[in-house]
């Protein structure tokens, strides 16, 4: 083995340390090298994808991927070259195919009917599903409309219509119907019609990973989503995240006023054990790839037909998850880095023709 390790970034951002890489990366080289390895950042740039590709099955062992594929004008050649670096024998973490399975949108919409995510949640693939199926959903109460490019709240849209008494006893909502959408990037809020608000959504549909997700609007999101830090199959973090006490925000990011709490697992233990037993049907429903090494998984508290509280499933991140405010955790996400490496070192000694 080499014992180096990659570590891809992409330039620019708010999440960057004065030396231009991501504050929680730094962490995970010193710890690495305290452990008798070596590691670097790199950033990836379409125009150097050649030379980067060569230099890491050059250098590396493995890669560890840190970039946002939306903050990439298209993520198609970066994808690419992740795929032949593991084909080549460079151990992904992740591999691209886990990050657009577990990091999709449409990551909901697979596992509706399942004790995470109720059935009443639609993925739209092109306009005229949306313009079917969204009116009729609408019509059942509150919906959030979620794209699946952008990042910290964009594009992610509480609707609500102006006068729902005037529709209740309709099936579906007429396109001439006003609404009050709210965009969780800022908890602003803007009036459209529904025919309006469906052409303005087009454009989310565009491109080869366009799609948005439908879902209901849960209310006791003002009660704060909680976010589980997964290292691989084990919890090690638990953010909780409570929106803006004005009234229309709904979003929990930082950017949009949110406060956030930041808890031991053992003090979520119920939602920790609900995660961790779930990784086996979630394996099986996302593809059956390995986990990624970093994950999140967001959710929102709801109430079920006896009255008892649920937890539903909003969405999970698995591209490129930070964890600055717990830079200790380097030390254990070094430790798996390593262990992952050295555990398929040996199995391809053993089966020199076979890969993980």
């Amino acid at each position: 083995m080499k014992k180096h390790v990659v570590i891809f970034e992409a330039r620019g951002g708010s999440d960057k340390s004065k030396y231009g890489y991501r504050r929680d990366t730094y962490p995970i080289i010193e710890s690495l090298k305290a452990r008798g390895w070596s590691a670097e950042v790199i950033f990836y740039s379409d125009e150097n994808r050649g030379e980067i590709y060569r230099y890491t099955i050059d250098k590396a062992d493995a890669y560890v991927s840190r970039i946002n594929p939306g903050n990439l004008k298209d993520e198609t050649g970066y994808f690419q070259m992740l795929r032949e670096l593991v084909h080549q024998g460079v151990k992904g973490l992740p591999h691209p195919d886990v990050m657009i399975n577990y990091g999709a949108k449409n990551v909901v919409e697979r596992l509706k009917g399942t004790s995470l995510v109720p059935e009443d949640v639609y993925c739209y693939y092109d306009y005229d599903a949306l313009k079917h199926q969204f009116p009729q959903t609408l019509a059942r109460g509150e919906r959030v409309l979620k794209q699946n490019r952008g990042s910290t709240g964009e594009g992610i849209w509480r609707v609500q219509l102006k006068d729902p008494k005037k529709y209740k006893d309709l099936a579906e909502i007429p396109e001439d119907a006003l609404l009050k959408l709210t965009e969780a990037r800022d908890n602003h809020t803007e009036e459209k019609t529904l025919g309006e608000f469906i052409e303005f959504c087009y454009q989310y549909l565009e491109g080869d990973s366009g799609l948005i997700l439908d879902m209901p609007f849960l209310p006791r999101i003002k009660e704060g989503e909680i976010r589980v830090l997964m290292l691989r199959d084990k919890a090690v973090s638990i953010v909780h995240k409570k929106p803006d006490q004005s009234a229309d925000a709904f979003s929990a990011t930082l950017f949009s006023g949110a406060t956030y709490r930041y808890d031991k697992p053992e003090q979520w233990q119920e939602m920790v054990d609900t995660v961790e037993s779930s990784i086996p049907m979630l394996q099986s429903r996302l593809g059956g790839y390995a986990l990624p090494l970093l994950w999140t998984a967001d959710f929102i508290l709801d109430t079920d037909a006896e009255g008892k509280d649920v937890y539903v499933l909003g969405e999970i991140n698995s591209s490129c998850v930070g964890f600055s405010t717990h830079l200790e955790l380097s030390e254990n996400i070094a430790d798996e880095i390593m262990n992952l490496i050295e555990a398929e070192s040996v199995i391809n000694s053993r089966f020199p023709a076979f890969t993980i």
